[in-house]
C-alpha cells in the first residue's frame, strides 16, 4: 500500500501532465481557427465557392488560406483533421477526474457537512450529472431555440449557474469548480463528438459521391463551435480553481464560478470583433474588470466547518480510519505543531487569509482526513512545510509515515 501511494500519485502527475499538453493544442488550434475565420476578407480572384481567404506569415514563412463556403468542388486527397486535440484532452481529463475525485472521493469530493453521500453515490452523481446535463444542452440546441442563438446562450448560461449551484450543495467547493469545469469541458468535446465531426463526415461522403453539400451541416457546427468559443476560457479557470482556495473556500463559489463565464463573454467579445474589425470594443475590458473586482470580494467570506463544528462532527470511516490508527497521538501533535500556523480556519502567517489550497489541520478531523496528503507532502517528501517557515526533523516526518502505514495496513 506504501509504495501503491506513490505510483498513485505520480499517474496523476503523469495523466495531468498529458491532460494540460492536450488541452493546450485544443484551445490553440480552436483560438486560430476562430482568429482565422474572422478574419477572412473576400477572395480576390473570385474563386468558385470561396468565401475568404488570408496571407499570413509565420516562421519566415508566408501561408495563403482559403475558405470554401461549404465544401470545394471535388473532395481533397490530403485533409488534416482538427479532433483529436479535443478527444484526447476530454479522455485525459475524465482519467484525471476519476484518479483525483473518484478514487480519492473521500478526501477530495465529499462534504459530510454539506451532505451524507456515500463514495458511490458521490460518483454516481459525479458522473451521471455530466451526461445528463450533455442531454439536456443538446435538446436545447435541436429545438427551435437552435435558430434564436443569443437566447440560446442566455438559456446555456442560466443552465450553468443552476449546475453551479447545485455542485456546491453536496462537492467540496474544490470539486463543485472542478465538477462544473468538467461539464462545460464535457460539452464542448461532445459538440466536436456527436455534432461537428458527424457533420463534417456528410459533406466528406456528398463530395465523394457527386452531390453538392447541403450548407445546412455548417450552420449547425458554426453554432456549436461559437459555443465552444465562448466556454473555453471559464473552463481553464475552473480547472485552476482548486489551487485557490478564495476561488471556492467560501459559500458565494457558485456566484463567482457564474460570474467567471460572463468575463469569458466580454473577454472572447473583444479579441473576435478584434480579428473581425481590427478594434476590440474597450467597454468589454471595463465590464471585465467590475467582473473580477466582485469575484475577488465574493472570495473573502469563508465558509465551512468552523472549529467547534469540526470538534463536535462525529467522524467519518474514513477519517476514523485513520484516527484509530496506532500513532495517530503523536503524529496529530506534530501536524498541529508544524503545520497549523498556515493551514487553520484563521492562519497566523502573515499574508495568508485562508489556508494554502483550502486545506485546515487543526482539529482531530482535520488530520485524519487529509492523512494521505500529509502522508506524501510532509513524511514522504519535505515539500511541506516551506523551509523557510519552520524546520521538520527527520523524527517528526517518520512519525507521521509510520501513523499513515499502520492505517494503511489495518
Amino acid at each position: 500500500m506504501f509504495e501503491l501511494a506513490i505510483i498513485w500519485d505520480w499517474i496523476a502527475f503523469a495523466v495531468r501532465w498529458l491532460h494540460v499538453i492536450t488541452a493546450m493544442a485544443w484551445i490553440g488550434a480552436s483560438f486560430y481557427f476562430i482568429a482565422l475565420d474572422l478574419g477572412l476578407h473576400p477572395s480576390r480572384d473570385k474563386s468558385e465557392g470561396v468565401s475568404g481567404e488570408e496571407w499570413q506569415v509565420h516562421g519566415g514563412g508566408f501561408y495563403f488560406v482559403q475558405k470554401y463556403n461549404v465544401a470545394p468542388t471535388r473532395m481533397p486527397e490530403d485533409v488534416t483533421w482538427f479532433k483529436w486535440e479535443s478527444y484526447t484532452t476530454w479522455l485525459s481529463g475524465a482519467a484525471l477526474l476519476m484518479i483525483v475525485y473518484w478514487m480519492g472521493g473521500e478526501l477530495f469530493l465529499l462534504d459530510p457537512s454539506k451532505a451524507d453521500l456515500t463514495l458511490w453515490q458521490g460518483i454516481l452523481i459525479s458522473g451521471g450529472s455530466l451526461t445528463i446535463g450533455w442531454i439536456i444542452y443538446d435538446f436545447l440546441c435541436k429545438s427551435k431555440l437552435g435558430e434564436t442563438p443569443t437566447l440560446l446562450m442566455l438559456l446555456l448560461f442560466v443552465m450553468l449557474v443552476v449546475m453551479s449551484w447545485g455542485y456546491n450543495q453536496i462537492f467540496t467547493g474544490r470539486a463543485a469548480l472542478l465538477h462544473l469545469g468538467a461539464f462545460t469541458a464535457t460539452i464542448m468535446t461532445a459538440n466536436v463528438f456527436f455534432i461537428i465531426m458527424p457533420n463534417q463526415r456528410i459533406v466528406v461522403k456528398d463530395l465523394k459521391e457527386g452531390r453538392t453539400p447541403d450548407a445546412k451541416y455548417g450552420k449547425i457546427a458554426k453554432l456549436r463551435s461559437t459555443h465552444n468559443n465562448y466556454l473555453t476560457l471559464p473552463v481553464i479557470f475552473l480547472m485552476l480553481s482548486n489551487h485557490y482556495p478564495l476561488a471556492f473556500g467560501t459559500e458565494y463559489s457558485w456566484i463567482i464560478a457564474s460570474l467567471v463565464f460572463l468575463t469569458g463573454v466580454t473577454i472572447r467579445h473583444y479579441f473576435n470583433t478584434l480579428h473581425k474589425t481590427g478594434k476590440g470594443p474597450a467597454w468589454t475590458w471595463a465590464v471585465t474588470v467590475i467582473l473580477f473586482i466582485i469575484i475577488a470580494w465574493l472570495s473573502t467570506v469563508p465558509t465551512g466547518e468552523t472549529y467547534d463544528e469540526a470538534e463536535a462532527r462525529a467522524l467519518t470511516p474514513y477519517e476514523q480510519k485513520f484516527a484509530s490508527a496506532e500513532g495517530f497521538e503523536d503524529a496529530y501533535y506534530t501536524v498541529v505543531g508544524n503545520c497549523s500556523m498556515c493551514h487553520s480556519r484563521e492562519p497566523s502567517w502573515d499574508g495568508l487569509r485562508v489556508a494554502p489550497k483550502g486545506v485546515v489541520l487543526e482539529t482531530e478531523s482535520d488530520v485524519a482526513h487529509h492523512a494521505e496528503q500529509v502522508f506524501l507532502h510532509a513524511g514522504l517528501s519535505h515539500a511541506m512545510p516551506p523551509p523557510n517557515a519552520i524546520e521538520m526533523d527527520d523524527e517528526a516526518r517518520d512519525t507521521i509515515v509510520a501513523w499513515v502505514r499502520a492505517a494503511k495496513a489495518n
